[in-house]
């Protein structure tokens, strides 16, 4: 089974196809499987390499909650670029993968060729964080408890998986399976240590104005939980396009995969055409609609 170490950590990795490289970085309840529809396809244009988070099996699981933070699953990003030999690549995180994402951006900016940041912001806004973080630890006790089984269940049920249910119950079983079978230990110490503690991706405003990376924010109409903050960075990132899904939840990528896939075709395809542009100025939304000079008035 092919690995890479990243900050003492093995992280199980697998790859396809040549070219420009796609880093596929999975949510908290996915892992490197759930990108298979997305891999077969795009790996007929670019190198694909999809891995499991650290926590993740095959990946290793720390026995030490403080190496599960946002800042080490960030750099573990950096940490399989460097050791596959990926000067560059383009990311496409989701949810939990979608954050790390942003913040390897911030960091390395030179190192993103675009970011497609999907279903992620989770807990963001100021007056869902206390919540937020007292589900997300809850949630954690829970699969320490009744172990993963119960947990995925729990959660395959939730708010914004339910479409995926009622949209192909086939791919809903495997998702919760997939689940399933996670460490409980490794899942829980990234809900108490990576999830809950993150910073609210609002404190970085003046970062994310200064970020020169082509970033397609995807989220689905029913995904209620990031919506407001998908907002927020539309009108923060000066490189940022916004797409809505109609009737979709959480798991975007195996909700629509078809229509996932053509977005995220379509956005490569704009950056390496340069055709990802920044926002104009002219369409700030403070300014008037009327662009022209003011009318004298009559005599």
């Amino acid at each position: 089974m092919p690995f890479i170490t990243s900050q003492g950590v093995k992280l199980y990795y697998e790859e396809a196809g040549a070219g420009d490289c796609i880093l596929w970085v999975h949510e908290f309840a996915a892992d490197y499987r759930t990108w298979e529809s997305q891999v077969r396809r795009f790996s007929r244009d670019y190198r694909c390499i999809a891995y499991n988070a650290r926590g993740y099996p095959p990946s290793e699981v720390p026995e030490d909650g403080s190496v599960y933070t946002y800042e080490h699953q960030r750099d573990d990003i950096k940490g399989v670029m460097d050791a596959l030999g990926v000067e560059k690549a383009h990311l496409v995180g989701l949810s939990m993968g979608a954050y790390a994402g942003l913040q390897f951006a911030l960091a390395y900016p030179q190192r993103t060729l675009s970011l497609v940041f999907a279903s992620g912001g989770s807990g963001a806004p100021q007056g869902d964080r206390e919540k937020f973080a007292r589900d997300t630890f809850e949630g954690a006790d829970r699969m320490l408890r009744e172990g993963m089984a119960a947990g995925a269940t729990g959660l395959a049920m939730g708010a914004t998986r339910v479409q995926l249910l009622n949209k192909n119950p086939r791919g809903w079983e495997e998702f919760r399976r997939y689940m399933a079978e996670h460490s409980a230990r490794g899942s829980a110490l990234t809900l108490k240590n990576y999830q809950a503690l993150r910073p609210s991706l609002h404190v970085y405003k003046s970062q994310l104005r200064q970020l020169d990376v082509p970033v397609l924010l995807a989220v689905g109409d029913e995904d209620d939980p990031v919506m407001e903050t998908n907002i927020f960075l539309k009108r923060t990132l000066p490189r940022a396009g916004l797409w809505i899904e109609p009737q979709t939840g959480h798991g975007m990528n195996l909700e629509e995969p078809d229509e996932f896939n053509r977005r995220i075709a379509q956005f490569l395809s704009a950056v390496e055409r340069g055709a990802w542009r920044k926002r104009d100025p002219r369409a700030n939304p403070a300014q008037s609609v009327f662009m022209g000079d003011r009318p004298s008035k009559p005599s």
